[in-house]
């Protein structure tokens, strides 16, 4: 049998060796998996690149064959030009060649001599330049037509030569016409994808590169006659041409290779294994490559290597474990076998105990006329002994000590009544009539029955009496004096009842702490909404009067600075909405709406809103499709997607930004909306720190930085809705911002709603000649809603407080419509002034509040009255839609 220490020795070893082949297994599955769909993908986008390539070269190709055709150029090739003659060949290739600065035209004489260019202005024209040394010449004079790329031998500018034989009538040829396409745009174009993109000609030369260390590369040795052609073309002109040390380390089925690039100073390289991929141009002989990195797929194999790995380990771990259990079953079995066998052995020796104090006390009944037994000395109990006919039979010292009964009393014989009298006269019976106390005694001893009780004395000593009938007649009763576990006893709960009443008091604290830390938190909760609610009154003022402002400035640069205070005030009214709306999770006054919801329609509302914005910052944002259906408040959801969008738009300079969801497979009926972007990425210590308030790192738009409140809104929302917020980053790469969200039912799920947002009237036609009152304890707000109205042309009697509200009243002359702010001071409030108002006027005008109070409640009750409802900083626009639109409904109602 192997020793425990062997058998966890190979344990052990099996387990390692487990581990490391399902995470050797798992990531070489994952690598290859991943790699194949990396290398279609690429396959792909090459294919587009190419096709790119060939449009951008066709766009030119019909030139030279149309201009072949010109009488002119014919021409001009049959006789010898004046300068004059040239000069409006020259304007004519430039008007042919038109706006374009990638290409250029040249006429070429049967010499290959340069008669007439498109460039002739330019310090290094064509013109009365020698070509018939490039073979895009010599092959148009030959066969018709030719392409070459190279270097210009005149401008020093690479490009791709097109040429075209210019023939009479007969079929003789006269010149070629030769255009030239610049590339250069092109491979500005590559440089927007992170992967490296080439085109190499048919001896292996990289002309085309998106990185320039890269280009005038050999991917092939060259042989000597290819560079005897390369010198006698000047196809390079004066490049030096590198050798690319690269090892192809493996083949794929698609054509695709994995390849080592060595790494050099003037050539840096990808770390580690590159997808090198390579598809033909279709009509050159060029080749298209791409080099593309794989860290996604390594990523991929490492994943699936750990997961190979944790799956083997919990199936170990389960085979241990249910190994374990059976073990443990045998030792329970066998320990209770083990433990009936010792109480079956504790039970003979009990019974032959007892059969022993029974011998015991029929032998000391056959004692002497003493009374005293050798046979019970040895006990630590008082023993004593009696006959049927209750008289002493025997006794040990013991329980003479116990209860200091005088030397006569103690005698064989003796009725054992004598010694209870005695007892009693001593106060050990307790009160009552003494006679009485005896015959209950007597009467149990004659009953026979075993007996198990206490006895305090007056010293304090307890006894623990214990009696039993003996088999022939007569009783047998000791007394243990238990006084030390009694007292050990009494301690003990003296001392738990210490603890409790420790344990109580400081319940009480932590009591009285929580509820105070609680009072200062709702303390702490109202003074940021007051004060958030006393800075939207002013700022709300300043945007109605920047609003005015704009319109009464004449020139642009004052216009400027209007849209520039208007903007920073729309910032500082973000901030201050961003710390109410904090301040109401806080105190929980933020209504939370569950119900099942799909979540395509949802993802595609943010696509389009913010599918501009970040257009405009030269990133492309991208939602996936779903059919999925979450269980959530949309409209809270919405807003953490929002600032997730937001936040990647703000610091990602470049690339893509993604939206999309996946399943989670170890929470099991959730889903995972994810945003990922390209960004800088984010340190792991700062990980937790962004999604606090006012935390924000410095890699932002330095126009567009925000305060740091977008995240820590979201990590309350989350919270709020029960929905697990988290990221993962890493620098340089991106950062992925998620939430998990449980799935719903998709039979009771309706489209997500988008935001309601006030349209604006095409004119002020409800507004003209029309009335409104303007109640607000603001003075500043009042006088630029009042002007605001005005200038819509707006009659507006009243713009003051409630005091004068009510004053100015009277029956029959209420206005179309009330601007009502709820908290007006001095104790009014607005719904209660607009009723006594209603009581005076006899009429009840349209409402719309306007209040800097974000309860969903009182939006809630306005929407049920039917009126209006604008949250303070008020945006100039939005008012003038909805005060047009409550106007056109009360006219239509009265038609």
């Amino acid at each position: 049998m192997p020793t425990p220490r062997l058998r966890q020795f190979w344990t052990l070893l099996i387990l390692l060796t487990g581990t490391v082949a399902s995470m050797f297994a798992g990531s070489q599955w994952a690598w290859q998996r991943s790699l194949h769909a990396e290398s279609d993908s690429v396959q792909r986008q090459l294919a587009l690149y190419g096709q790119t390539l060939t449009q951008r070269i066709d766009r030119y190709r019909t030139l030279p064959e149309v201009l072949a055709l010109d009488a002119q150029l014919q021409g001009a090739l049959r006789r010898t030009l004046s300068t004059d003659e040239v000069a409006q060949l020259n304007r004519k290739l430039e008007q042919a060649n038109g706006a374009s600065q990638s290409s250029t035209l040249t006429l070429l004489n049967s010499d290959g001599l340069a008669v007439a260019a498109s460039n002739w202005r330019s310090a290094t024209s064509n013109v009365g330049q020698d070509y018939s040394f490039r073979p895009y010449v010599q092959k148009a004079l030959a066969q018709g037509r030719g392409s070459f790329y190279g270097i210009g031998v005149t401008t020093g500018v690479p490009g791709y030569f097109l040429s075209q034989a210019i023939r009479d009538e007969s079929g003789h040829t006269l010149g070629l016409v030769v255009i030239k396409i610049a590339l250069q745009e092109l491979e500005r174009e590559w440089l927007q994808t992170p992967d490296i993109v080439l085109a190499s000609d048919a001896h292996g030369v990289v002309f085309l590169a998106s990185q320039d260390a890269w280009r005038y590369r050999l991917l092939q040795p060259l042989s000597d006659e290819e560079r005897r052609e390369l010198n006698a073309t000047r196809q390079y002109a004066n490049q030096p041409l590198r050798p690319l040390e690269m090892q192809v380390e493996d083949q794929m089925d698609n054509g695709g290779q994995l390849v080592r690039v060595a790494s050099s100073p003037d050539m840096p390289a990808p770390a580690g294994r590159v997808l090198w991929q390579t598809q033909p141009l279709p009509g050159t002989p060029w080749q298209l490559h791409l080099v593309h990195d794989t860290h996604n797929s390594l990523a991929d194999s490492r994943w699936a290597g750990a997961a190979g790995a944790g799956g083997w380990l919990a199936l170990a771990l389960l085979v241990l474990f249910v190994r374990q259990r059976q073990r443990l079953a045998r030792l329970r079995q066998r320990s209770r076998q083990e433990l009936e066998t010792v109480l079956q052995q504790h039970a003979q020796e009990l019974r032959t105990a007892q059969d022993g104090i029974v011998q015991a006390a029929q032998q000391a009944a056959q004692q002497t006329d003493t009374g005293l037994s050798r046979s019970l000395e040895h006990l630590p109990q008082g023993v004593v002994i009696i006959d049927a006919d209750l008289k002493l039979v025997a006794w040990n010292s013991r329980y003479v000590q116990l209860f200091r009964y005088p030397a006569d009393l103690m005698q064989v014989g003796r009725p054992i009544a004598d010694l209870l009298r005695h007892n009693a006269r001593r106060g050990l019976l307790g009160p009552g009539p003494v006679e009485e106390a005896i015959e209950r005694r007597l009467a149990h001893l004659r009953s026979g029955n075993p007996h198990l009780h206490e006895s305090a004395k007056e010293d304090g000593t307890v006894l623990e009496i214990r009696g039993n009938p003996l088999p022939e007649g007569g009783f047998v009763t000791s007394y243990a004096d238990i006084t030390s576990y009694k007292n050990a006893a009494r301690e003990l709960r003296s001392l738990a009842d210490a603890l409790e009443q420790r344990v109580a008091d400081r319940t009480r604290d932590l009591d009285a702490a929580r509820q105070e830390a609680e009072r200062a938190n709702r303390s702490k909760t109202r003074f940021v909404a007051a004060a958030v609610h006393d800075l939207l009154q002013p700022l709300n003022a300043a945007r109605m009067f920047t609003s005015l402002l704009r319109s009464h400035l004449p020139d642009e640069a004052g216009r400027h600075a209007a849209d520039s205070i208007e903007g920073a005030l729309a910032a500082q009214d973000a901030i201050l909405n961003s710390l109410l709306d904090i301040s109401r999770m806080e105190s929980g006054q933020f209504d939370v709406h569950i119900h099942d919801v799909a979540l395509g329609p949802l993802l595609q509302v943010l696509g389009h809103n913010f599918g501009v914005l970040a257009e405009s910052q030269g990133l492309q944002l991208r939602c996936v499709p779903t059919r999925a259906v979450v269980r959530t408040d949309e409209n809270l959801l919405r807003r953490i997607l929002q600032n997730f969008v937001s936040n990647a738009i703000r610091y990602s300079r470049r690339g893509r930004i993604v939206v999309g969801c996946r399943r989670v497979k170890r929470v099991g009926g959730h889903l995972r909306i994810e945003v990922h972007d390209q960004g800088p990425g984010i340190p792991e210590a700062l990980q937790r720190e962004i999604f606090e308030e006012f935390r924000r790192l410095d890699e932002g738009r330095a126009d567009d930085r925000g305060a740091g409140l977008g995240l820590a809104i979201v990590e309350r929302l989350g919270r709020l809705l029960g929905h697990e917020i988290g990221l993962r980053s890493q620098l340089g790469r991106g950062s992925v911002f998620w939430v998990c969200v449980p799935l719903g039912d998709p039979a009771a799920a309706h489209p997500p709603s988008a935001p309601a947002t006030a349209q604006p009237a095409s004119d002020d036609a409800p507004l003209q000649g029309s009335s409104a009152w303007v109640i607000e304890d603001d003075a500043p707000t009042c006088a630029a809603t009042q002007a605001l109205l005005q200038r819509w042309g707006c009659d507006v009697p009243l713009a003051g407080g409630a005091p004068q509200a009510l004053e100015q009243a009277h029956p029959g002359q209420a206005p179309q419509l009330v601007l009502l702010d709820v908290h007006l001071g001095a104790g009014y409030q607005g719904p209660e002034v607009y009723a006594e108002l209603c009581q005076r006027w006899g009429q009840s005008p349209a409402v719309i509040l306007v209040t800097a109070e974000r309860d969903a409640t009182l939006r809630r009750q306005a929407a049920e009255r039917g009126w209006g409802f604008l949250a303070k900083p008020v945006r100039a626009p939005a008012l003038r839609a909805l005060v047009s639109q409550t106007l056109l409904r009360l006219q239509q109602g009265k038609h």
